[in-house]
C-alpha cells in the first residue's frame, strides 16, 4: 500500500483526498495532509482521520510518505516540488506543473537528481471516451487530419476569483487558459502532434482579474492540421461545455460534455463492427467539472510506482503544453504569430 501524502488543502484537494482517504484507489492510502492554513489542514485532517501539519517539511520527516501530492497555487508548484525532492519520495503535481518554462526545467531537474518520478496530473486524459479517440487515431482511422478545436465555456462569477487574493493574477495563477483550459490545451495537442505556431487574441471580459477571462487561439500543427482553442469563463449563469473535436479525411469525433466525457459524434468512412456501440457505451456526462478521470489517474501512477513502468505524463510531457500556452500569451502580448521551441520574452505569465 502506498502512502500518500497532501501539500495543499483547497479546493482541488477535495476531489484527491476523496479518493484517498475513501479507500477509492487500489494500492494507495492518504496518511497526511499540509496546507500553511492551519484552519484548512485541520478540517481536512479531521474528516479522513490523518494528521495535519502546516509544515511540510516536518510532515515529510515525522510521517513515512511514498508519495507527496502538491496541490498549492500554481504560481508555488515550481518551488514546493523543489524542496520536497531531496526527501526521494515520488511527486505528483497538479495542473499546471508550473508557470514559467525555466521552472519547470529546474523541476524536471529536481526530480531526476532525486531519482524519484515526477507526475504531472492530466485526469481528462484518462476518460473513457477520450482514451477511445486516441486508440483511433493510434489505428490511423482519421486518415490525413484536418482540424481539432477544444471550447471551454464555463462559468467563474467574481466570487470565484475573490475566494483567495492570488486568483487570475500573473505571478500565481494566470487566466482560463493557464487554469481552467490547461487540460483541453493538453488533449489538443496530445491528439492532433506537435504545435509549429499560433496566433491569438484575449480579453478580460467579464470579471476583476489581472489575467484573461476569455481567448481565442488558432493553431497551425506541425503536420498540416489547423486547430482552435475557445476559452472562456465568462459563460452565465453556469458551466455550458468542455469539448474536443477532431477531424480528418476518413472521420470526425467530438467529445463534449463539460468535462471531456461525453461522446457526441463518432463517424467514419470505413466502419469498425465495434462503432455501434461506441456511442451507447461512451455517452456518459460525470456528476462535476473534474470528470471521472482522477480514479484512472491514480491507477496509473501507483502502477508506475509499484510495476515501475512509462508513466504517460511526466515532467517533460506537461511541459509541452506548458510551452504552448506561453507561446499563446507571447501571442497576446505582441499580437504576432509565435512560433514554438522559443524561450519567452513578453508573456506576463509567472510574472510578479
Amino acid at each position: 500500500m502506498l502512502k500518500v501524502a497532501l501539500v495543499g488543502c483547497g479546493r482541488i484537494s477535495k476531489r484527491h483526498a476523496e479518493l484517498l482517504g475513501n479507500d477509492q484507489i487500489a494500492g494507495a492510502a492518504l496518511v497526511a495532509v499540509c496546507d500553511i492554513v492551519e484552519e484548512r489542514a485541520a478540517a481536512t485532517a479531521e474528516q479522513f482521520n490523518v494528521p495535519g501539519f502546516v509544515d511540510m517539511h516536518r510532515m515529510m520527516r515525522e510521517v513515512e510518505i511514498d508519495i507527496v501530492v502538491v496541490l498549492t497555487e500554481s504560481g508555488h508548484h515550481a518551488q514546493h516540488v523543489k524542496e520536497l525532492a531531496p526527501y526521494g519520495k515520488h511527486i505528483v503535481v497538479e495542473k499546471p506543473m508550473a508557470l514559467t518554462l525555466d521552472d519547470a526545467d529546474d523541476m524536471i531537474r529536481a526530480c531526476e537528481r532525486a531519482r524519484i518520478k515526477l507526475f504531472v496530473v492530466k485526469q481528462n486524459r484518462f476518460n473513457v471516451p477520450v482514451m477511445k479517440l486516441r486508440e483511433a487515431l493510434e489505428r490511423g482511422r482519421f486518415g490525413k487530419l484536418v482540424m481539432g478545436t477544444v471550447r471551454v465555456r464555463w462559468c467563474r462569477p467574481q466570487a470565484y476569483y475573490d475566494q483567495d487574493p492570488w486568483r487570475g493574477t500573473w505571478a500565481m495563477d494566470g487566466g482560463v487558459l493557464t487554469n481552467q483550459a490547461s487540460h483541453h490545451v493538453d488533449l489538443l495537442e496530445w491528439m492532433m502532434g506537435e504545435v509549429d505556431s499560433v496566433v491569438a487574441m484575449s480579453r478580460t471580459a467579464l470579471v476583476n482579474i489581472e489575467a484573461e477571462d476569455t481567448a481565442v487561439v488558432i493553431l497551425h500543427f506541425r503536420n498540416g492540421a489547423l486547430g482552435c482553442i475557445e476559452a472562456t469563463t465568462a459563460v452565465r449563469p453556469k458551466d455550458l461545455e468542455g469539448s474536443l473535436s477532431v477531424l480528418g479525411e476518413k472521420g470526425s469525433v467530438e467529445i463534449g460534455g463539460f468535462a471531456v466525457n461525453e461522446m457526441k459524434v463518432w463517424n467514419f468512412v470505413e466502419p469498425d463492427p465495434e462503432d455501434a456501440e461506441v456511442m451507447e457505451r461512451y455517452s456518459v456526462n460525470p456528476p462535476n467539472v473534474y470528470g471521472f478521470g482522477h480514479q484512472e489517474y491514480y491507477g496509473h501512477v501507483v502502477d508506475c510506482i509499484i510495476n515501475n513502468k512509462h508513466h504517460m505524463v511526466d515532467g517533460l510531457e506537461g511541459r509541452k503544453s506548458l510551452e504552448l500556452i506561453n507561446a499563446i500569451y507571447e501571442s497576446i502580448e505582441t499580437g504576432r504569430e509565435v512560433k514554438m521551441h522559443f524561450r519567452p520574452k513578453y508573456s506576463k505569465l509567472g510574472a510578479n
